[in-house]
């Protein structure tokens, strides 16, 4: 049971205005799975609490006296020190956007931000960070699951009548369960009709993710029944 536990994300804020720095404590500890181990107002600060606490996550403004955010993150690198970044920036020029990803931030999010911006970014994180904890050799097929994940599933790309958050709600549901289960199973599990989990597990089949197996009972028709590719 311990080992299937999902581990708890634990973040550093490095950010130099205190009200800001107390809003994103607060928007962080909405999300589930996250907890703020600490806080930085400079980079050198900063690089201290990340060499002390070992955080799994740095949210991480980029401009801030004595030691600016890119500074920090280059000073990571080469003392390879292993920390996640997602930048938080008013700057939104190309090239500071290149040199940031070319520096390994998993994500640039530009201020102001809304709540719901920084959920989707740290929900992404969490399911690739919850992906590759529980695995130990990695598959080709395993880590275009978990990559795909990372990119998020986008709306705009699945089939017409499908949505992304109910796409998620099932895909999350999938990761918890040991044994197949059928589409009516699924669907109390996420409060759906049958007929709609079936859908976005007929979906999730195409795709690779999902695997549906036929059980045959002592009468009537064979249940279709879905787990995910392991």
């Amino acid at each position: 049971m311990e080992e299937n536990k999902k581990p708890i994300i634990e973040v550093l804020l490095i950010e130099d205005d205190p009200m800001v720095q107390e809003v994103n404590r607060m928007f962080i500890e909405k999300i589930d799975g996250f907890v703020v181990k600490g806080f930085a107002s400079t980079g050198e600060q900063g690089l201290e609490q990340i060499q002390l606490l070992k955080p799994d996550l740095v949210l991480l403004d980029v401009y801030m006296p004595k030691k600016n955010g890119l500074d920090l993150i280059r000073q990571l690198r080469q003392m390879q020190i292993d920390v996640d970044i997602i930048a938080v920036t008013a700057a939104n020029d190309t090239n500071s956007v290149k040199t940031l990803l070319r520096n390994g931030v998993i994500d640039y999010i530009v201020k102001p931000f809304t709540f719901e911006r920084l959920q989707k970014s740290l929900n992404q994180y969490k399911d690739v960070y919850q992906q590759l904890h529980h695995i130990h050799q990695v598959s080709q097929d395993k880590l275009d699951e978990v990559m795909s994940l990372n990119k998020g599933e986008e709306t705009s790309t699945l089939p017409k009548g499908l949505h992304s958050h109910t796409l998620k709600q099932i895909y999350d549901t999938l990761k918890k369960l040991d044994t197949a289960k059928s589409a009516e199973e699924i669907g109390q599990e996420v409060g759906l009709a049958r007929v709609t989990v079936r859908r976005y597990l007929n979906y999730l089949e195409s795709t690779g993710k999902v695997k549906m197996d036929l059980t045959y009972g002592s009468i009537g028709r064979p249940i279709q029944m879905y787990m995910l590719k392991r």
